[in-house]
């Protein structure tokens, strides 16, 4: 596994990401991240009863998989609080088979912010914050032969990945988010699960230019809310911004450093894919566009746009210390651009 991840970073540093020129993965790294996470689904299935498995498992074509949100309500699939201690284990299994090491810390940190929010807001009993009201879904049949798919989602928590068949992956929509942002007082004090996300962007809108700046900020106020909210679909927003191609070479590292930090969060051969498609369509035409005060504490929001995937950042809510961190694929979330393919296979075979 170590050999593999070597491989993987130093294909990554054609591309000048520091996580693959396009290409560089053949499919059948990918099929084994299919084949991992076929393996993972049906450990915890096998884990669990007749009534659990009724919960946890929907057809691939049933409403609910698109069905996605981030908000604390309540949610289908089978929670964590609902599982024994060795099926929590398996179901956390199966989102270490999507994530990447540090994608997996992060969404389990994320998980463990309720008890900090549930200490915070003591004072409303009818906010509910709890670490096991985290809902896994499995999709149609785990297998390789099948198309299928499965999400791991809670409060500020939504990983959705898509299976085809013959293993190609999709791993959006992939959303973040904390309250706190940071965490201001306690014994974890200190603690910022997603500060890369916030530092890095701010990092670059702070090195621009007057004329540069003025093309990045399109306002001095940030919006409440990341614009696509939990839309199941969505489209290319305004196409405001400071283009990459008008980036010194210092500023391009920046902007390539945070679109990591968000594809990232999944496995390595899974990320190099992604960061290759966004290569291959035009890294000069990335829009990135920032709203609000660019000192730390200040609300603000920002967006990375390209021609094929869209990353979404506010921190607004809370004094300004609550953030919501979203990655999307316009043609390629929960797997829209695979299936697509695979239908369009099955009602034309090749001759």
């Amino acid at each position: 596994m170590k050999l593999r991840f070597v491989r993987h970073f130093s294909l990554l540093l054609a591309l000048g990401f520091g996580l693959a020129a396009p290409g560089a993965f053949a499919r059948t790294e990918v099929s084994i991240a299919a084949d991992e996470m076929v393996a993972a689904a049906n450990k915890f299935l096998g884990a669990l009863d007749a009534a659990q498995k009724t919960k946890a498992t929907f057809e691939l074509k049933n409403d609910e998989r698109l069905n996605w949100h981030f908000i604390p309500k309540a949610r289908k699939g089978l929670p964590l609080k609902e599982m024994t201690p060795a099926q929590r284990e398996l179901a956390l299994a199966l989102l270490k088979s999507g994530l990447s090491q540090r994608g997996y810390v992060a969404a389990t940190t994320i998980m463990s912010l309720e008890e900090i929010l549930r200490e915070l807001e003591k004072a409303n009993p009818k906010m509910v914050r709890d670490p096991e009201l985290y809902y896994v879904s499995i999709f149609g049949t785990p297998d390789v032969s099948q198309n299928w798919g499965w999400r791991v989602e809670g409060h500020h928590f939504s990983s959705n990945f898509t299976v085809a068949k013959g293993g190609a992956i999709s791993a959006t929509p992939n959303f973040m988010g904390t309250n706190p942002a940071e965490v201001r007082t306690g014994e974890r004090k200190g603690l910022r699960v997603l500060a890369a996300v916030e530092d890095l962007a701010r990092q670059l809108v702070k090195s621009l230019n007057a004329e540069q700046s003025a093309a990045t900020i399109i306002t001095n106020t940030a919006p409440a809310d990341i614009y696509t909210a939990a839309a199941r679909k969505v489209t290319p927003l305004a196409p405001v911004g400071l283009p990459a191609s008008k980036m010194n070479p210092e500023q391009t590292a920046l902007l390539k450093k945070l679109i990591e930090e968000y594809v990232g969060r999944v496995r390595t051969e899974l990320a190099a894919k992604d960061l290759a498609k966004i290569q291959a369509a035009g890294f000069d035409k990335i829009l990135f566009a920032w709203a609000g005060g660019i000192e730390a504490g200040q609300g603000h929001y920002y967006r990375v746009q390209g021609p094929t995937f869209l990353l979404e950042y506010d921190n607004t809510q809370n004094g300004n210390n609550h953030i919501h961190a979203v990655w999307r694929d316009f043609n390629g979330d929960f797997g829209e651009d695979l299936l697509k393919a695979h239908y369009e296979q099955e009602a034309h075979p090749k001759k």
